[in-house]
Protein backbone atom coordinates (compact mmCIF):
# COMPACT_ATOMS: atom_id res chain seq x y z
CA UNK A 1 0.00 0.00 0.00
CA UNK A 2 1.35 3.40 -1.27
CA UNK A 3 1.77 6.03 1.78
CA UNK A 4 -0.15 9.06 1.64
CA UNK A 5 0.71 12.34 2.62
CA UNK A 6 -1.50 15.83 3.26
CA UNK A 7 -0.59 18.89 2.23
CA UNK A 8 -2.60 21.56 3.39
CA UNK A 9 -2.95 24.85 1.09
CA UNK A 10 -1.60 22.79 -1.59
CA UNK A 11 -4.18 24.39 -4.90
CA UNK A 12 -1.17 26.62 -5.48
CA UNK A 13 2.26 28.30 -4.73
CA UNK A 14 4.59 26.51 -2.37
CA UNK A 15 2.11 23.93 -1.45
CA UNK A 16 1.09 22.85 -5.40
CA UNK A 17 5.11 22.61 -6.02
CA UNK A 18 5.22 20.21 -2.95
CA UNK A 19 2.17 17.95 -3.48
CA UNK A 20 3.52 17.49 -7.38
CA UNK A 21 7.16 17.27 -5.92
CA UNK A 22 6.09 14.50 -3.33
CA UNK A 23 3.72 13.00 -6.06
CA UNK A 24 6.87 12.41 -8.33
CA UNK A 25 8.34 10.79 -5.27
CA UNK A 26 5.96 8.24 -5.29
CA UNK A 27 3.57 9.18 -2.40
CA UNK A 28 -0.23 9.44 -2.89
CA UNK A 29 -1.67 13.39 -1.90
CA UNK A 30 -3.93 14.27 -0.02
CA UNK A 31 -4.59 17.40 -1.49
CA UNK A 32 -5.89 20.61 0.91
CA UNK A 33 -7.37 23.65 -0.29
CA UNK A 34 -10.05 26.42 1.66
CA UNK A 35 -11.77 27.83 -1.19
CA UNK A 36 -10.06 27.47 -4.54
CA UNK A 37 -11.43 23.66 -5.38
CA UNK A 38 -11.41 24.15 -9.32
CA UNK A 39 -7.46 25.09 -8.59
CA UNK A 40 -6.86 21.92 -5.88
CA UNK A 41 -8.69 19.59 -8.79
CA UNK A 42 -5.90 20.48 -11.46
CA UNK A 43 -3.21 19.69 -9.35
CA UNK A 44 -5.18 16.28 -8.54
CA UNK A 45 -5.48 15.64 -12.10
CA UNK A 46 -1.45 16.34 -12.79
CA UNK A 47 -1.25 14.21 -10.11
CA UNK A 48 -3.32 11.44 -11.30
CA UNK A 49 -1.04 12.39 -14.69
CA UNK A 50 2.15 11.17 -12.65
CA UNK A 51 0.61 7.98 -11.74
CA UNK A 52 -0.27 8.47 -8.31
CA UNK A 53 -3.42 9.00 -6.15
CA UNK A 54 -4.74 11.84 -4.88
CA UNK A 55 -8.22 13.54 -3.65
CA UNK A 56 -8.95 16.54 -2.22
CA UNK A 57 -10.37 18.05 1.57
CA UNK A 58 -11.81 20.91 1.65
CA UNK A 59 -11.87 22.76 5.15
CA UNK A 60 -10.75 26.51 6.88
CA UNK A 61 -7.40 25.05 9.31
CA UNK A 62 -8.66 28.22 11.53
CA UNK A 63 -11.81 26.35 12.03
CA UNK A 64 -11.02 23.67 14.59
CA UNK A 65 -13.94 21.35 14.35
CA UNK A 66 -13.61 21.63 10.67
CA UNK A 67 -10.23 20.26 10.84
CA UNK A 68 -11.43 17.79 13.07
CA UNK A 69 -14.13 16.50 11.55
CA UNK A 70 -12.92 16.50 7.96
CA UNK A 71 -9.12 14.83 9.34
CA UNK A 72 -10.99 12.26 11.34
CA UNK A 73 -13.28 11.15 8.63
CA UNK A 74 -10.76 11.08 5.87
CA UNK A 75 -8.46 8.76 7.96
CA UNK A 76 -11.15 6.22 9.10
CA UNK A 77 -11.81 5.73 5.43
CA UNK A 78 -8.41 5.98 3.80
CA UNK A 79 -6.27 5.15 7.16
CA UNK A 80 -3.35 7.50 8.76
CA UNK A 81 -0.82 9.08 6.97
CA UNK A 82 2.35 8.94 6.60
CA UNK A 83 3.50 12.29 6.78
CA UNK A 84 1.79 15.51 7.13
CA UNK A 85 2.99 19.04 5.33
CA UNK A 86 1.70 22.06 7.60
CA UNK A 87 1.57 24.22 4.51
CA UNK A 88 -1.53 26.64 4.93
CA UNK A 89 -0.97 30.05 5.71
CA UNK A 90 -1.81 33.91 5.66
CA UNK A 91 -0.14 37.57 5.88
CA UNK A 92 -2.18 40.88 6.65
CA UNK A 93 0.91 42.72 6.98
CA UNK A 94 1.39 46.29 8.06
CA UNK A 95 2.73 48.33 10.64
CA UNK A 96 1.83 47.30 14.05
CA UNK A 97 0.26 50.33 15.40
CA UNK A 98 -1.92 50.08 12.54
CA UNK A 99 -2.70 46.50 12.79
CA UNK A 100 -6.50 45.40 13.89
CA UNK A 101 -7.53 43.05 16.05
CA UNK A 102 -8.67 41.15 12.88
CA UNK A 103 -5.02 41.52 11.27
CA UNK A 104 -3.71 39.87 14.33
CA UNK A 105 -6.62 36.94 15.07
CA UNK A 106 -6.81 35.91 11.75
CA UNK A 107 -2.83 35.54 11.52
CA UNK A 108 -2.50 33.43 14.41
CA UNK A 109 -5.70 32.03 13.96
CA UNK A 110 -4.79 30.32 10.50
CA UNK A 111 -0.97 29.74 11.09
CA UNK A 112 -0.08 29.37 14.95
CA UNK A 113 -3.29 27.27 15.88
CA UNK A 114 -3.87 25.70 12.05
CA UNK A 115 -0.59 23.73 13.51
CA UNK A 116 -2.58 22.48 16.41
CA UNK A 117 -6.10 22.10 14.73
CA UNK A 118 -4.92 19.61 11.59
CA UNK A 119 -1.64 17.85 13.83
CA UNK A 120 -3.77 17.07 16.72
CA UNK A 121 -6.73 14.85 14.99
CA UNK A 122 -3.48 13.06 13.16
CA UNK A 123 -0.94 12.33 15.65
CA UNK A 124 -2.55 8.92 17.56
CA UNK A 125 -3.37 8.13 14.19
CA UNK A 126 -0.10 8.05 13.02
CA UNK A 127 1.09 6.76 16.20
CA UNK A 128 -1.14 3.56 16.10
CA UNK A 129 0.70 2.57 12.47
CA UNK A 130 3.05 1.42 14.29
CA UNK A 131 5.43 2.73 11.29
CA UNK A 132 7.87 5.68 10.66
CA UNK A 133 6.22 9.12 9.59
CA UNK A 134 7.17 12.72 9.27
CA UNK A 135 5.83 15.75 9.77
CA UNK A 136 6.91 19.23 7.96
CA UNK A 137 5.97 22.82 8.84
CA UNK A 138 6.46 25.47 6.04
CA UNK A 139 7.54 28.24 7.97
CA UNK A 140 9.76 31.28 7.12
CA UNK A 141 12.72 33.62 7.71
CA UNK A 142 10.29 36.21 9.50
CA UNK A 143 9.98 33.58 12.50
CA UNK A 144 13.43 33.31 12.72
CA UNK A 145 14.63 37.08 12.85
CA UNK A 146 11.07 38.82 12.71
CA UNK A 147 10.29 41.43 9.78
CA UNK A 148 9.22 45.24 9.37
CA UNK A 149 5.57 45.07 9.36
CA UNK A 150 4.96 41.55 9.70
CA UNK A 151 4.98 41.23 13.78
CA UNK A 152 1.54 39.05 13.65
CA UNK A 153 2.82 37.13 10.64
CA UNK A 154 6.45 37.00 12.92
CA UNK A 155 4.53 35.72 15.65
CA UNK A 156 2.37 33.14 14.25
CA UNK A 157 5.68 31.56 12.61
CA UNK A 158 8.07 31.79 15.22
CA UNK A 159 5.14 30.16 17.37
CA UNK A 160 4.98 27.16 15.01
CA UNK A 161 9.07 26.20 15.14
CA UNK A 162 8.66 26.75 18.69
CA UNK A 163 5.52 23.94 18.85
CA UNK A 164 7.30 21.86 15.99
CA UNK A 165 10.24 21.73 18.26
CA UNK A 166 8.77 20.32 20.85
CA UNK A 167 6.22 18.00 19.65
CA UNK A 168 9.37 16.57 17.72
CA UNK A 169 10.56 15.81 21.08
CA UNK A 170 7.51 13.90 22.29
CA UNK A 171 7.38 11.73 18.68
CA UNK A 172 10.53 10.82 18.21
CA UNK A 173 10.71 7.54 19.62
CA UNK A 174 7.99 6.69 17.95
CA UNK A 175 9.60 6.94 14.42
CA UNK A 176 7.57 10.11 13.95
CA UNK A 177 10.06 13.57 12.95
CA UNK A 178 9.01 16.57 12.81
CA UNK A 179 10.76 19.52 11.07
CA UNK A 180 10.61 22.94 10.18
CA UNK A 181 11.51 24.18 6.72
CA UNK A 182 11.64 28.13 6.45
CA UNK A 183 11.48 29.89 2.98
CA UNK A 184 13.16 33.41 2.19
CA UNK A 185 11.63 35.27 -0.12
CA UNK A 186 10.49 33.17 -2.67
CA UNK A 187 8.81 33.99 -5.99
CA UNK A 188 4.90 32.81 -5.50
CA UNK A 189 1.76 34.81 -6.02
CA UNK A 190 1.45 35.47 -1.96
CA UNK A 191 4.51 37.71 -2.44
CA UNK A 192 3.31 41.58 -1.81
CA UNK A 193 3.88 43.15 -5.23
CA UNK A 194 3.97 46.20 -2.93
CA UNK A 195 7.42 45.21 -1.78
CA UNK A 196 10.53 47.09 -2.13
CA UNK A 197 11.73 44.21 -4.36
CA UNK A 198 15.15 45.49 -5.62
CA UNK A 199 16.16 47.20 -2.18
CA UNK A 200 15.33 43.22 -0.46
CA UNK A 201 17.58 41.67 -2.84
CA UNK A 202 20.25 43.64 -2.02
CA UNK A 203 20.46 41.89 1.25
CA UNK A 204 20.30 38.22 0.18
CA UNK A 205 23.78 36.81 -0.55
CA UNK A 206 22.15 34.89 -3.88
CA UNK A 207 20.76 37.86 -5.14
CA UNK A 208 17.56 36.25 -6.35
CA UNK A 209 14.60 35.00 -5.13
CA UNK A 210 14.02 31.40 -4.47
CA UNK A 211 11.32 29.44 -6.13
CA UNK A 212 8.49 27.47 -4.94
CA UNK A 213 10.15 23.85 -6.62
CA UNK A 214 13.03 24.61 -4.43
CA UNK A 215 11.46 24.68 -1.20
CA UNK A 216 9.72 21.58 -2.14
CA UNK A 217 12.81 20.06 -2.82
CA UNK A 218 13.67 20.44 0.46
CA UNK A 219 10.55 19.25 1.70
CA UNK A 220 10.81 15.57 -0.30
CA UNK A 221 14.00 15.25 1.62
CA UNK A 222 12.81 15.17 4.44
CA UNK A 223 9.53 13.35 3.90
CA UNK A 224 11.92 10.85 2.53
CA UNK A 225 14.06 7.69 4.27
CA UNK A 226 17.35 9.46 4.42
CA UNK A 227 16.08 11.88 6.83
CA UNK A 228 15.20 9.45 9.59
CA UNK A 229 17.73 10.95 11.79
CA UNK A 230 16.49 14.57 10.91
CA UNK A 231 14.13 15.54 13.72
CA UNK A 232 13.39 18.58 15.74
CA UNK A 233 15.30 20.74 13.00
CA UNK A 234 14.70 24.60 10.87
CA UNK A 235 16.01 24.22 7.63
CA UNK A 236 15.92 27.56 5.57
CA UNK A 237 15.83 28.06 2.40
CA UNK A 238 16.58 31.70 1.76
CA UNK A 239 19.29 32.25 -0.47
CA UNK A 240 21.63 33.06 2.68
CA UNK A 241 19.73 35.39 4.09
CA UNK A 242 20.14 34.76 7.33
Amino acid sequence: MTDTILVTGSSRGIGRAIALRLAQAGFDIALHCRSGMAEAQAVQEQIRQIGRNARVLQFDVADRAACKAVLEGDVEVHGAYYGVVCNAGLTRDGAFPALSDDDWDQVLRTNLDGFYNVLHPLTMPMIRRRAAGRIVCITSVSGLVGNRGQVNYSASKAGVIGAAKALAVELAKRKITVNCVAPGLIDTAMLDEHLPLEEMLKMIPAQRMGTAEEVAGAVNFLMSAEAAYITRQVISVNGGLC
